[in-house]
Formats: structure tokens, sequence, C-alpha cells
């Protein structure tokens, strides 16, 4: 028997909040950039936030099981989540956050696609894949819709920056498919959070100092944002959103996380002054609009038509 519950007063509240957090992540990154590279504050934050998750165990009685078989595909999630925030810090250097909110974003569709090959249950109907053609067809508009005017950087610079992000997105999404058909599906969120968090340390950090990427200017704006992306955004913030998994309808979260971007594109327009070109505006609705189709498919179902959809 299903327990868990439907959407409540606690969850709007907490979902909206969860919204707004991981829609100024990228602001804070990209606006944090001149003190300190985006992929070295990910790589901090990443370390910052293993060290919290790690106490929250040693305090729960948690211990962490290597011989319990999740070490591999635990490894696995962990270089997909590092390649997801290397594409992210990289591609911030060349894109806007609201680009980068949107593109990120697409990795539902992406997981729904590898979950579709894998998993019989999570076979993709065709109203779903009409989500899915909505959203590339959103990509394609994004991507290539724009004017040929430099607003925030050279064309090229913005499109390979894009590109990145849509990376970004596909290394989350098939992290999603490894969680969900690996053995990481019988073991604690704590533990799998904390797969991911020290390999990210450990790959990103790494990647900074080989890249050139480790300059460091102590700025309060540096420390805000790395301290924002570590104790708000990779630990309190996942970890309600593992608690709300717990306790309510995933498919109602779900239709909700996607405000996520549209707080992406409305904070890094505000707070960083990004230019907001109407065909990138036009892509990511359809994007977002897909994206909703394909993950919502079961709350849809059931709200028109007594599950005609």
């Amino acid at each position: 028997m299903d327990t868990h519950k439907a959407i409540d007063g606690l969850a709007m509240g907490l979902m909206l909040l969860l919204c707004i957090i991981w829609g100024l992540q990228q602001v804070a990154l990209k606006a944090a950039a001149p003190d300190v590279a985006p992929l070295m504050q990910l790589a901090l934050r990443s370390g910052i936030s293993a060290a919290l998750v790690g106490l929250l165990m040693f305090l729960r009685g948690e211990r962490m099981s290597l011989g319990d078989g999740t070490w591999r595909p635990g490894l696995v999630v962990g270089v997909l989540f590092s390649l997801e925030f290397l594409f992210v810090g990289q591609g911030l250097r060349y894109t806007s956050a609201s680009h980068m909110a949107v593109f990120l974003y697409t990795a539902p569709a992406f997981a729904a696609l590898g979950l579709h090959w894998r998993l019989p249950v999570e076979r993709l109907q065709r109203f779903q894949w009409f989500g899915i053609l909505l959203a590339f067809m959103g990509i394609v508009i994004a991507f290539f819709g724009r004017s040929q005017q430099p607003a925030a950087g050279a064309p090229a610079a913005i499109l390979w920056g894009d590109f990145l992000g849509l990376m970004a997105g596909v290394s989350w999404g098939a992290t999603t498919v490894v969680l969900r058909c690996s053995s990481l599906a019988r073991t604690s969120a704590t533990q799998a959070l904390l797969y991911q968090l020290v390999t990210a340390f450990v790959l990103l950090l790494a990647a900074a100092v080989g890249l050139g990427e480790t300059a460091f200017t102590p700025t309060p704006l540096a420390w805000g944002s790395i301290l924002f992306q570590a104790v708000v955004v990779s630990f309190a913030s996942y970890l309600t959103w593992l608690w709300l998994l717990r306790k309510y309808l995933a498919s109602r979260l779900g239709v909700f996380s996607f405000m996520t971007p549209f707080f992406g594109i409305g904070f890094g327009v505000w707070l960083l002054h990004e230019p907001l070109e109407a065909s990138f505006l036009v892509g990511a609705v359809l994007v977002i609009a897909g994206i909703v189709l394909v993950s919502g498919y079961g709350w849809l179902k059931q709200v028109f038509d007594g599950g005609k959809v």
C-alpha cells in the first residue's frame, strides 16, 4: 500500500523554497566568478557538503558500508555527478546563469529516455514521447534562434557554454538512471549522496588544479557563494528534497520542481542584468513544458478525465 501523501500546504511551501534556492545556485556561482572560479567553488562546496553529510551519518549512527556491493555504482554516480558540475563550472565561463538554469534542467528528459530502455515500468507513453519532442524542439530554438548580435559575449562562445550546460543535463540524467537501476536504489539516501560528494570533491579539485582555476580572492561574496552552495544547496536542500520524496507523491513534487528554471532566468535577469532574447525565452518555455509532460505524466493522467490522457 502506498503511504505517500498528496501535496499539502507544507509541501507546497517547501517546494517553493527549494525551487528558489535551486534557481539561485547558478546565479551565485556566476556572481562570485571574478573572485573564485565556478569550478573551484563547486569543488569546495562538494568537500564541505561531504563533511556535513558524514557528520550527519555519524550522529545518526549510520555507517558507510563498502562491502554491500554499492561502491562500484557509487563510483559511477560520483564520476557522473562530477562531470555534471564540471560542465556547469566551465559552461558558466561562457554563457549566462539564465541559460545554464534551463539547459541543466533538461536532465529529466534524458533520464526518462535512459530509464525507458532499462526499466519496463518506466516505459514512455505516447503522451510522454510528445513531451520529449517538445523539449528537444525548445533546445533547438534556444540554441539556434538567437540573433547574431553579441549581447553578453561572442555568439560562438555563448553557444559553447550552452552546449556544456546541455551536457550537464545529460550527465545529471545519466546519474538518475544509475541510481535507479543499481544497488544504490536500495541504500540510504545519505550514503548515495556521500558517494557523489566525495568523488566530486576529489575530481573537481583535480580539474581546477589541472585547468589553472584555483585562484581565490577571499571576498565576502566569494565566501558567501561557497557557503550558500555547500550548506544550503548541497546539504540542506538535497536532504529536504529526499525527505519530501519519502513523504509525498513523487509525481506531484516533480511537477512543482519545474518552477526552478523560471526562477533561474528571473534571478539572472534581475541580479546579474543578463540579457533575455525572445527566442531563448520561447525555447525555454518549450523545454520546461515538454519536461513537465514527461515527468508529470502520472499526475496529469489523474487530472484529465480520470486517467485518459
